[in-house]
């Protein structure tokens, strides 16, 4: 009986030590390529790039001590008529190391439309100065893409959440 008990003992002791690995959803949350624009686009539209700051965690209290973030990354197209094509969303790290890329082919954003990419909680490969660079094309009378971000952290009932606006690059 005492072996029994010493086994279950240790396999529980074993197995809280191993730690869990979850999978990140924010490599692939929608199908991207369903979003893909397929046909040639005119040499008539402009072409604009858009810089975004995003926080993977934040420091808190000390500089040794951080509070993981939930990023949701907001690409709008402000435009009633147009759409706007983005050609890349690239996430960076604190570093400025490249983390992953978003899609392969332009993607279309309909007038008014929103289309969002969500950073896990506990990804936090960004760090605390990721960010993001945008690419994209639109019409010459049309409103440039707007890039949004919003960070969140809940624990019991304390909140934390901030925003991020996208910043058009020369």
């Amino acid at each position: 009986m005492k072996t029994i008990l010493r086994t279950l003992g240790l396999l529980l002791l074993f197995s809280a030590c191993n730690e869990q690995t979850q999978e990140i959803s924010s490599i692939a949350p929608i199908n991207w390529d369903k979003r893909a624009f397929q046909q040639a686009l005119t040499d008539t539209l402009e072409s604009g790039s858009t810089y975004l700051s995003v926080y993977s965690e934040i420091f808190t209290r000390t500089e040794q001590r951080t509070h993981n973030l939930t990023a949701t990354i907001s690409m709008r197209n402000p435009n009633r008529k147009d759409s706007v094509y983005i050609f890349s969303a690239d996430y960076f790290n604190t570093s400025g190391e490249l983390i992953r890329t978003y899609f392969e082919q332009p993607i279309y954003l309909r007038p008014m439309e929103t289309v969002e990419i969500v950073i896990d909680e506990f990804d936090k490969t960004g760090g605390t100065g990721a960010n993001f660079i945008f690419d994209w094309k639109k019409a010459s009378t049309a409103d440039d893409p707007f890039f949004e971000g919003v960070m969140i952290s809940t624990s019991g009932q304390q909140g934390l959440s901030f925003t991020t606006t996208g910043k058009k690059l020369k």
